[in-house]
């Protein structure tokens, strides 16, 4: 699914050819993804000029001068296609400007739409027990020594924990703890300060490497503008079980929870 670096990605791509435009059309070709659409978005939206746009973890900001956020979520497969051709069957939300067309496409329909008031953004449900932002200044080894201090759960399972850092997800993770060279199932409360130091700057250069390239391409994700991502051939771990890691012995899989782990036992302690 497209986790933190695809939905940055696709914010700066939609950034350009959104923000200063007025919306002059909303049209909806399905009452619901993963839940219902809210209720009086076209009238909501129409005529409103975009303000800003931005990110919360794995959420998109769409800021109006109306006092409203339109907040997408891309689900397993979600994306937004600016200027398509034509509008297809997965295009289930087409906004329109005075310049430009953009279509929510979401073939699995596991995304959502909310129209949230900007000043209550911060309080939102999913967003107030989120962590700090993991590109932020509030994320740091201080920050994860806190949270981590006496628990025996595996470090692994502490990062995907949304209240622990906004965000990441599974193959952001297994990379990051690659670099730092932290087994996944080590316990966190185990981990001394100095290797903490080495996971919050690898979890700040993998997300930043990321979306440089533009995200990873996994399935149907792909950037606004129609380009894949290309961080998937710099992965080091993920995805790559039998082959060899940069020490010359075998990258491992595991399952943990029902997701793939991937890590070295030679590199990672």
């Amino acid at each position: 699914m497209p986790e933190l670096p695809e939905v940055e990605t696709t914010v700066r791509g939609l950034e350009p050819v959104l923000k200063g435009e007025t919306i002059t059309r909303l049209t909806l070709h399905r009452g619901d993804l993963r839940r219902p659409f809210p209720e009086g978005l076209g009238q909501r939206l129409t005529g409103a000029t975009v303000t800003g746009l931005g990110r919360r973890a794995k959420y998109g900001l769409i800021e109006t001068n109306r006092g409203d956020t339109l907040i997408f979520h891309l689900g397993m497969s979600g994306r937004w296609r600016i200027d398509p051709g034509e509008i297809g069957k997965h295009d289930h939300l087409v906004l329109e400007t005075q310049h430009h067309r953009l279509a929510l496409n979401d073939p699995r329909r596991f995304g959502s739409v909310d129209l949230v008031p900007t000043a209550e953004v911060p309080a939102w449900a999913p967003f107030a027990a989120l962590g700090p932002e993991p590109l932020g200044p509030d994320f740091d080894a201080g920050h994860l020594a806190r949270l981590f201090k006496d628990r025996v759960a595996p470090v692994k399972a502490l990062l995907l924990d949304q209240r622990t850092v906004a965000g990441l997800g599974n193959i952001y993770v297994c990379e990051a703890l690659y670099i730092a060279g932290i087994a996944p199932m080590r316990e966190g409360g185990s981990i001394p300060k100095a290797r903490l130091e080495k996971l919050a700057a690898a979890i700040r250069a993998v997300l930043e490497g990321a979306i440089s390239a533009g995200g990873s391409t996994i399935r149907d994700y792909a950037r606004p503008d129609g380009e894949l991502g290309y961080f998937a051939k710099q992965w080091q771990v993920y995805g790559r079980e039998g082959e060899a890691c940069a020490c010359g012995g075998p990258v491992e899989r595991r399952v943990d929870s029902g997701r793939s782990t991937f890590w070295c036992p030679k590199c990672q302690s």
